[in-house]
């Protein structure tokens, strides 16, 4: 029941990551977008892989911190692009 609790947290905290994603993207911009806040979100998600990897609790649940990972990693790549397009704009 544990691991299906830690999946709801995953599902409710990684929710947000595609949205936040697609407005980054169409907004075109990295103002007010904290990239301090995003590397903590995505060493979070790392440590809770590390965590379930170091106690050999290997289960279908990292797959959800994996999925998140890599969402948060986009909204990351995300800032820069659009970083890039405000120096031009300047």
């Amino acid at each position: 029941m544990a691991n299906v609790f830690e999946i709801l947290m995953l599902t409710c905290f990684g929710a947000s990551w595609p949205i936040n994603f697609i407005k980054a993207f169409k907004a075109g911009t990295s103002k007010g977008t904290s990239l301090a806040f995003l590397c903590l979100i995505e060493s979070g998600y790392i440590f809770g892989m590390m965590a379930k990897i170091l106690n050999n609790n290997i289960n279908y649940v990292l797959i959800f911190y994996v999925l998140n990972v890599v969402v948060v990693a986009a909204n990351i790549g995300i800032y820069f692009v659009n970083r890039k397009k405000d120096a031009k704009r300047q």
